[in-house]
């Protein structure tokens, strides 16, 4: 492991223990995504690359969807998938807004001061999200809400940090009545991508999110078993490696 990586791992556990956070709520019946459906359909292709100038044409829409879920925070009354697809949702839409707000960029870590400082300064860490009357930010929806309150390693197959070695964006809306199917969906196409996971029978050298997040994955199953759930080719061995983690954006 190298130093920068070690780095980020320490990161990522300092994280699940400092960024809890209370889940603002609000009296809203659970929120119509058709809005943020529409912009995905129009500006994010096949392969989950995205058209920032497309968006940033379209961003008073994209304004009118994220003051939607400003003033829909989900409630004890919604299920928990309408909670799961609200939050999926609002960490990637949130992201794109604050990719636009500093665009151009060549990365999400461009953003803000040269020298980052965990739960400071970081992009994640920005708190320019305004939910239910709390100001938040990525971090906290990440880390204080989906991760604390959703035993489901299958977000880290949906949340999209505009990274080219994040998982593709899908160009629709998480919704309840789908959200099972279109988490496997999106295991299934980001394992299957050679430029993010090469699997063969004797080996497999795999996203460095099943690594920073391996504890998550590792309450329901193995990593191999992860691994050959969704990936064409099965792996027979244990021999499992990592990749680097190219954080260039992920733009068309």
């Amino acid at each position: 492991m190298t130093i920068k990586n070690l780095l980020y791992t320490i990161y990522v556990i300092l994280l699940m223990t400092s960024c809890g956070t209370s889940a603002p709520t609000s009296n809203a019946l659970d929120v119509d995504h058709g809005i943020w459906d529409k912009l995905l359909k129009k500006h994010v292709n096949n392969q989950g690359m995205v058209d920032y100038k497309g968006f940033k044409q379209d961003r008073a829409e994209l304004k009118k969807y994220l003051n939607l879920l400003s003033k829909s925070a989900p409630n004890n009354k919604w299920s928990k998938d309408e909670q799961l697809a609200y939050w999926i949702n609002a960490y990637n839409a949130y992201t794109i807004e604050l990719i636009l707000e500093h665009y151009p960029v060549k990365s999400i870590k461009d953003i803000g001061s040269s020298i980052k400082i965990p739960f400071v300064n970081t992009p994640w860490d920005v708190k320019f999200i305004e939910i239910g009357g709390k100001k938040m930010d990525l971090n906290n929806i990440e880390h204080g809400i989906i991760r604390k309150q959703f035993n489901e390693p299958r977000i880290h197959f949906a949340l999209v940090c505009a990274a080219k070695s994040c998982p593709p964006l899908r160009n629709e809306a998480f919704t309840a009545d789908k959200l099972d199917k279109q988490l496997d969906d999106q295991g299934r196409d980001f394992l299957n991508d050679p430029t993010k996971n090469v699997v063969t029978k004797n080996s497999a050298s795999i996203t460095k999110i099943m690594d920073w997040y391996g504890g998550d994955f590792k309450k329901k199953m193995p990593v191999k078993e992860w691994i050959n759930k969704y990936a064409k080719t099965k792996l027979e061995s244990d021999a499992i490696s990592y990749m680097n983690y190219n954080w260039a954006l992920n733009e068309q």
